[in-house]
């Protein structure tokens, strides 16, 4: 095993926090994974995948696997559909791109999402009417006790609005190493319905569009709504989208009139998280090298060398300021460690 020491993780985690890894170790293969798990000289494991979701506070005395498993595979077709295995370690939208390039369809809404295949499960990623569970087959994982591989199946994974089994009740038991997937081949099933996408097509001139020209038109809109971590460091969107009462939205109503929503059932609805925040004045605001994006108020960018610390408490502020302008409680849809 070849441990480095003191890394900084600061280009592996797309906040761009320059956080100190004690131990680290670039995991190539499942066998060696295996056996890092089962070594006892490092008996605490800090587990890293894309490094999307994630906002580091701190140092990191344990050992950092960094989980780098590449591979696509397809796995089996028939005449309407082809699944398909992909590595935990490949960057997600590369995949996307993959599988536009084999004209497989059902995750096309799903381009540009920030981070690795791995993590993917574990958020039950989402954008624009369709989220991972929609294509889900299975994955397979480590339990990182026993390096024992298992299946989780769609069901097991009981995903819910960036949920999963992974954050839930086996929270930090496994490691995703891999994640097969259901698409199309034929007979595209096309999501234009939501958010800018059918304006965005017409802006594009796409009359009849493919499932590519639905990525790009998603692409146009990410690129236009969000920083590029790459440039900025940021995580995406920050807080979840909260859901709400049809009783509490009413009341919420006669002060807010123009407070959007979304119908989750006959008694609850999904309030925009960022709408939340630019009503409560946040959207655009600088505090020194870090702040809220100017153009989506849900994401917190670092703009140079801040640290974790502070975005925390910008994050805090705003669930405080929230609560007390609106009585809704913002939940994280970034990982605190």
């Amino acid at each position: 095993m070849q441990i480095q020491k003191n890394i900084s993780l600061k280009p592996y985690n797309t906040f761009g926090i320059d956080a100190i890894a004690k131990h680290y170790i670039s995991v190539k293969s499942i066998e060696v994974l295996q056996s890092v798990l089962k070594s006892d000289s490092y008996p605490n494991k800090f587990i890293l995948g894309g490094g999307s979701n994630m906002l580091l506070t701190k140092d990191i005395e344990d050992l950092v696997v960094h989980v780098n498993l590449k591979g696509i595979e397809v796995v089996s077709e028939n005449d309407n559909h082809i699944f398909v295995k992909a590595n935990a370690g490949e960057n997600w939208h590369e995949f996307v791109l993959w599988c536009l390039n084999h004209n497989l369809g059902g995750i096309e809404n799903l381009s540009l999402i920030p981070g690795n295949v791995g993590t993917a499960p574990i958020q039950n990623i989402g954008a624009y009417g369709v989220e991972l569970k929609d294509v889900f087959e299975s994955c397979e994982v480590i339990d990182i006790k026993t390096s024992e591989i298992r299946t989780f199946n769609n069901k097991e994974c009981k995903f819910g609005y960036r949920e999963s089994v992974f954050k839930q009740e086996v929270k930090d038991q496994y490691i995703v190493i891999n994640v097969t997937f259901k698409l199309t081949k034929n007979n595209h099933v096309l999501r234009t319905d939501y958010g800018a996408i059918t304006s965005q097509l017409n802006e594009m001139k796409v009359s009849e569009p493919t499932i590519q020209d639905v990525s790009n038109a998603v692409i146009a809109i990410r690129q236009s709504k969000l920083p590029d971590p790459k440039k900025i460091g940021n995580s995406g969107s920050f807080f979840k989208n909260p859901v709400i009462s049809t009783k509490h939205f009413e009341t919420l109503k006669l002060n807010f009139p123009d407070i959007p929503s979304y119908p989750i059932s006959e008694t609850e609805v999904k309030v925009p998280a960022g709408w939340l925040i630019e009503k409560a004045g946040f959207k655009g605001k600088t505090l020194g090298n870090y702040g809220v994006h100017k153009n989506q108020a849900l994401v917190l960018v670092n703009y140079g060398d801040a640290n974790g610390k502070d975005i925390l408490d910008l994050a805090r502020l705003i669930q405080k300021t929230i609560y007390r302008l609106f009585e809704i409680t913002i939940e994280t849809e970034v990982n605190i460690i």
